[in-house]
């Protein structure tokens, strides 16, 4: 399977020896694909972060009469 540039194979491989323990529960077939994808994952969420709704505290609490 490819890679894209942006996974090094060397932490693909760290993280599938590494799962943790709730993916170890569940199991995996393929946990150097499982690996891949969530670091993928996380990598995309790095680079294109969604924006945080910006809010003050007077957006959140009713005001005292």
């Amino acid at each position: 399977m490819d890679r894209p540039p942006d996974v090094p194979r060397d932490e693909v491989e760290a993280r599938a020896e590494e799962l943790l323990p709730e993916e170890e529960v569940a199991g995996s077939d393929d946990p150097e694909a499982q690996a891949e994808a969530i670091l993928e994952e996380s990598e995309t969420r790095t680079l294109h972060p969604v924006a945080e709704e910006q809010r003050t505290s007077a957006d959140t609490v009713d005001p005292i009469p």
